[in-house]
């Protein structure tokens, strides 16, 4: 009987413990989520970090291109709109009204928002970081060939993604949409 008692408090500490980890850490991740320039400036120095030892390590190659392949996944639900409009434009929801050539505003909705993005690479690039400590992953490969098929890989899948953006007319950056204004100032100073 009292060794069932110790365990049952051991586990309900580990439990607390686990269960304080994930607050401290949901605590920073709200934090930083309104600072972009930031954590993207982190995950940079992650990702230069994860180079510079690969690099001096001259290893790892296997782990560099699953890493690759990944990113190259994030960033495609990244540039993806959530609902795709070639599914979109054959189930409508009902009648609407009509509008100039049926373009209505619609704000773009990632598939994969920023955050997530960031959170999902960042913790991605650590792993792969984790990875170079164990010798048993540096798997001797002929590195020049990952890196043609990452080459093409990239190529196809952007040349499908820009393709699609110019089909459906979507841009997923708010660099050089249009932006518009309200009245501008008479330059008349009224002075109460």
């Amino acid at each position: 009987m009292n060794d069932t008692s110790k365990s049952t408090k051991s586990v309900g500490a580990i439990a607390r413990c686990f269960k304080r980890y994930c607050e401290i850490h949901q605590s920073l991740l709200d934090r930083a989520t309104p600072h972009v320039t930031v954590r993207w400036g982190v995950a940079l120095l992650l990702a230069l970090s994860y180079c510079i030892r690969v690099y001096l390590l001259q290893g790892w190659y296997i782990v560099t291109y699953a890493l690759g392949i990944y990113l190259l996944n994030l960033f495609i639900a990244f540039l993806t709109p959530k609902i795709d409009p070639a599914i979109d434009d054959t189930a409508e929801d009902g009648p609407s009204l009509p509008t100039k050539a049926n373009e209505e505003f619609r704000p773009f909705m990632r598939r994969l928002p920023e955050f997530k993005f960031w959170y999902s690479a960042s913790k991605s690039i650590i792993i792969g970081l984790f990875c170079t400590l164990f010798e048993a992953l540096d798997i001797p490969v002929f590195w020049p060939i990952l890196v043609m098929y990452f080459i093409i890989l990239f190529t196809i899948t952007m040349k499908r993604q820009i393709k699609h953006m110019i089909k459906y007319k979507y841009i997923p950056f708010t660099h050089g949409k249009a932006v518009y204004k309200g009245k501008e100032d008479s330059g008349k100073v009224i002075s109460s």
